[in-house]
């Protein structure tokens, strides 16, 4: 007879699962587990300081790996922390697997009881509720079966006083992997080939999007050969962001973030083509940022109505990189090759593209956002991962960096929910190990969760976090301000206090920066003390982005 409790073999069936970190906050009911898994070889715990953390902190490491991110929380209060956590995974259809425990079920009364189930699948979550010991292995084969396979976040609900019972049978195994479905490239259909190559041979001026299907399926080179054939300019989805770059008819992200050259080569596209991306309302700008293009969309999963658009006019049901290899040879096998938009000038014209090169004065005290965005890019080495955050500085942030790998972009926008980044941030450290990681956040969505600034320095994580400190929430101010509304978006200003002070006192390497020119001394600094820091860098609360003045201001 075993002697083993339940807390026991689950916590070796997450081993088995292939977890190697698990970020958790513990209470009464996921104590015992969370501190087997913390005896468990190979397993590290991050201790976070808020159960939404802890699921964001998951939520980033497996953006980060593409596994599946692990995190816990007790019942109740606990769990109830983690809505928009979990929304945000869904939207993102982000792998993870919480660990919640559960109230007794063997109790007549228990203070922290709630209904668990509606709340997680109100956020989008799938929810699997151990209700016995002999179903109990089973339950984690499950969540961790469909997290992989759905890619979307599963809470597991496991009963407090169940927990503890022993286990009576031997703690045989068999991990999710070994029966789910083999990785497979999907072949497009050879008829609607045929199809989209007549397209090809007719289009006078196409553009070609990748998405983030197109960076999981490693479609790089196949959609530049098939740009090439075709006189295609390039650009990406958001989460596509960096797929392209380098190559000299690339025009980096479509849509909300384009720059005003690249929103002038949409409106004259008369063919767009989308590898792996939803061409959904911010990639297509609601459909307007190319209305005079015929439209088709490649995807393992493509949708004909899509956030409430009709996404194309022609869908392939298959692999990114796997049609676009099958288009280019079809091309050539018919002898279809077209100039498209492509020639020196145009690429000339790309080079000396800005995504916003208007002219501000600075208030004294204070740096140009986007000129600090410049040279942040220009100092962080091209090989860490960039981390950033929602709000306003999303915006700043993801037109200005260049040159990385599309892995390395973490940008935590599902959901639209601010206060993520630096929890996400600490996960996809976790993740690396190795120090090269940096949070771009705002002022207002760090404070809502600064008390993780204390488990970066608890935890020995090795991270730099650049704050763009306006004073207060941007997105809002500047909003307020375009409509004429300045004594309400006095509202929305607290001040840009001192965070570097604040970083200090929790442990991080704290500096100010409020003047240009100072981030190389700092990063050397930085590397040097092999410790985390934090970058209070405060920006001109007057200068929106490009696209808030275009979107809110009116700006032409």
């Amino acid at each position: 007879m075993s002697k083993l409790e339940v807390t026991d073999v689950l916590a070796q069936a997450f081993v088995a699962e292939g977890v190697e970190v698990l970020f958790t906050l513990m209470g009464d009911a996921n104590m015992y587990w969370s501190a087997r898994m913390d005896q468990m070889p190979g397993v590290r715990l991050v201790h976070a300081r808020h159960e939404h953390c802890a699921c964001a902190m998951a939520h980033g490491y497996a953006h980060a790996t593409g596994e599946v991110g692990v995190a816990s929380t007790t019942c109740g209060p606990g769990f109830t922390q983690i809505m928009t956590a979990l929304a945000q995974a869904a939207r993102g259809n982000i792998p993870m697997v919480v660990f919640a425990g559960d109230s007794p079920i063997g109790a007549a009364w228990y203070l922290q009881e709630i209904d668990m189930a509606p709340l997680a699948r109100g956020s989008g979550a799938h929810f699997v509720q151990i209700r016995s010991i002999d179903r109990a292995l089973d339950n984690v084969r499950e969540a961790f079966h469909v997290a992989r396979t759905e890619r979307r976040p599963v809470v597991l609900s496991v009963p407090m006083d169940l927990q503890r019972q022993p286990y009576p049978y031997f703690a045989d195994y068999v991990p999710s992997r070994e029966l789910g479905p083999v990785t497979q490239r999907p072949q497009p259909d050879p008829v609607l080939v045929d199809r989209l190559v007549d397209m090809l041979g007719e289009a006078e001026r196409p553009i070609v999007i990748g998405g983030r299907g197109a960076v999981a399926s490693d479609a790089r080179a196949a959609l530049e050969a098939l740009a090439e054939q075709s006189g295609a300019l390039l650009a990406t989805s958001l989460l596509g962001k960096g797929l392209f770059d380098g190559n000299p008819y690339a025009l980096d992200i479509a849509g909300a973030f384009s720059s005003d050259f690249a929103r002038e080569r949409f409106a004259e596209a008369d063919l767009v083509i989308g590898f792996g991306v939803g061409l959904g309302h911010y990639t297509t700008e609601a459909g307007y940022l190319f209305p005079g293009a015929r439209v088709v969309q490649v995807d393992v999963n493509p949708r004909g109505l899509w956030q409430g658009l009709r996404t194309a006019d022609l869908h392939l049901r298959a692999d990114a990189r796997a049609t676009a290899e099958r288009i280019v040879e079809r091309m050539r096998e018919r002898g279809v090759s077209r100039a498209g938009f492509r020639g020196a000038e145009m690429a000339a014209q790309i080079a000396a593209d800005s995504p916003d090169s208007k002219a501000f004065e600075v208030q004294p005290g204070t740096v140009d956002p986007r000129q600090a965005m410049r040279e942040l890019d220009a100092v962080i080495p091209k090989d860490w991962d960039i981390v950033i955050g929602g709000g306003h500085c999303f915006s700043i942030a993801l037109t200005h960096m260049r040159g990385r790998d599309p892995r390395r972009y973490h940008p935590m926008v599902e959901f639209g929910a601010i206060g993520s980044a630096l929890p996400a941030a600490i996960g996809v450290a976790a993740a690396r190990g190795d120090g090269k990681v940096a949070l771009i956040e705002g002022d207002g969505s760090l404070l809502m969760h600064v008390q993780e600034l204390e488990t970066i320095r608890r935890q020995g994580i090795r991270m730099l976090v650049a704050v763009l400190n306006d004073g207060g929430y941007g997105a809002e101010f500047h909003k307020f301000r375009a409509h004429g509304f300045e004594s309400a978006a006095a509202a929305t200003m607290h001040g840009r206090g001192d965070l570097a002070a604040v970083a200090t006192g929790f442990g991080l390497r704290g500096a100010t920066v409020n003047q240009t020119g100072r981030f190389a001394a700092l990063l050397g600094e930085h590397q040097g003390a092999n410790h985390a820091s934090l970058w209070d860098v405060h920006t001109d609360d007057r200068i929106p982005s490009r696209a808030f003045r275009r979107i809110h201001y009116g700006e032409v």
